[in-house]
């Protein structure tokens, strides 16, 4: 190799069998690939410092790559269908502040993909995001693009990325672990302290025009699903870990609290898994909600009175039951939510808790001890996307009841102030024209 100057390096080479998802990626984004004069992929970087190491990026490197000389021709990074229009992203700067700006487009690293983003759900961590700040850990630090219930069309490809191509389309699962922790190899990526989980304080989400994301966390849809129904995968699949989590089986009576987006998606979800009675409540004045549920076939909702009592409820909820519930899905993160629970569930049964809400609550632990009740908790999904995907593409589940309102990403703020006031259910934002991409259309 002719000599180089020390600050700047060239090696004719390509990279193969990269350290996929581990510290090298945030290096690897920084790095050029540019054609010289000669017909070779040319990799240059820069000498600098890796964190908390003596070692640089080339010595990093070198213990990872597997060099071979190929010809240019025979090699791309990327497809040549890259996007060119602006990117305009959902922007939260702090609380009820929420902007529409101008963000730049990603480019692929190699096992990423581009989308076009075409529709987003709003879920209850963004409106967290937007009216306070937060929430548990998660805190606003940074201007936040918001928005993870995602689905778009592939359009432009890594160089690695065999599985997708330009023009698919696909749902985003917008949760990936390091790859390389503890965490990560025993299954547990949902949890992974330094994952990509979109949106977290370190990681924006996905209400944009354009996003780049691992190829491997994108799933094809099938020409008869729309849009709509892939970025309610992202939802869908927090309600099929809940019912995987609380062992939701054929002859289960289920109690699920909350009539919400998550709380009807777990109703869905319950009886797909077997369950043969459910009961939802929720507070009175969500009497619309409640009316879905039980269009949705719930055995009986129960309407909870700023007046009812513990007692009251619980008698109510075994009347409907016929006896005391199997498992209980608790997805409002209320204080008094979790209380009942507990006292609903026989003995030996579960309670799941699915739902953000108080982050302290006194609870009556002796009973749960006393009777055995397991309490565990959910957080986002495990490897659900692809059984998330096979009941709604099989017709198996029909999740389209769920959207109640479409906006144009241009009315972002209105679509956010619907979803927060609980007037709707799944309010959906469209960052491409309505039906642009389904070759079926939605409707509901």
């Amino acid at each position: 190799m002719e000599s180089i100057p020390e600050e700047e390096h060239e090696m004719r080479f390509l990279a193969l069998n990269f350290d996929s998802y581990g510290s090298t990626q945030k290096h690897f984004r920084g790095l050029d690939f540019s054609e010289k004069e000669e017909p070779w992929l040319r990799f240059r970087y820069k000498r600098c410092p890796l964190e908390g190491s003596g070692k640089t990026v080339f010595d990093f490197f070198s213990a990872l790559l597997v060099v071979v000389v190929v010809p240019w021709k025979n090699f791309s990074v990327c497809s040549d269908m890259a996007p060119t229009q602006h990117n305009m992203a959902a922007v939260c700067y702090g609380p009820d502040d929420l902007r529409l700006v101008s963000i730049p487009v990603p480019e692929p690293a190699f096992n990423e993909v581009v989308l076009e983003v075409d529709s987003c759900g709003i879920c209850g961590t963004d409106v967290h995001f937007l009216k306070e700040g937060g929430f548990g850990d998660q805190k606003l630090i940074r201007p936040l693009v918001l928005g993870h219930e995602s689905a778009g069309v592939v359009r432009k490809v890594g160089s690695s990325v065999t599985h997708l191509k330009v023009g698919d389309r696909v749902a985003i699962e917008p949760a990936a672990g390091c790859r390389t922790c503890d965490l990560c190899k025993a299954g547990k990526y949902n949890v992974c302290l330094t994952g990509k989980h979109c949106p977290t304080k370190n990681h924006d989400g996905n209400c944009s025009n354009y996003f780049a994301h691992y190829a491997d966390c994108c799933f094809k849809l099938p020409d008869h699903v729309t849009m709509e129904e892939g970025a309610l995968l992202e939802p869908l699949a927090v309600g099929v870990y809940a019912g995987r989590r609380a062992d939701i089986r054929l002859g289960s009576r289920v109690v699920i609290f909350g009539a919400g987006p998550i709380g009807l998606i777990s109703l869905i979800v319950a009886r797909a898994m077997g369950a043969t009675r459910t009961v939802v409540l929720d507070l009175a004045r969500a009497s619309k909600r409640l009316e879905v549920a039980k269009k949705l076939g719930a055995t009986a909702v129960i309407p909870i009175g700023a007046e009812d009592k513990e007692d009251d409820l619980v008698a109510r909820i075994q009347q409907a039951l016929g006896g005391p519930a199997d498992r209980v899905l608790e997805c409002t993160g209320s204080q008094p939510g979790m209380r009942i629970s507990i006292r609903a569930t026989r003995n030996a049964g579960i309670v799941c808790l699915v739902g953000l809400g108080n982050e302290e609550v006194q609870l009556p632990m002796v009973d749960a001890i006393s009777r055995e009740i397991q309490i565990i908790t959910v957080m986002r999904y495990n490897h659900d996307y692809p059984a998330a995907m096979e009941i709604v593409s099989s017709g198996y589940v029909d999740v389209k009841p769920l959207v109640s309102h479409h906006f144009s990403l241009q009315d972002v703020n209105e679509a956010f102030r619907v979803a927060a006031s609980g007037e709707g259910l799944k309010v959906m934002v469209h960052l491409t024209p309505r039906d642009s991409n389904n070759p079926v259309k939605f409707v509901n």
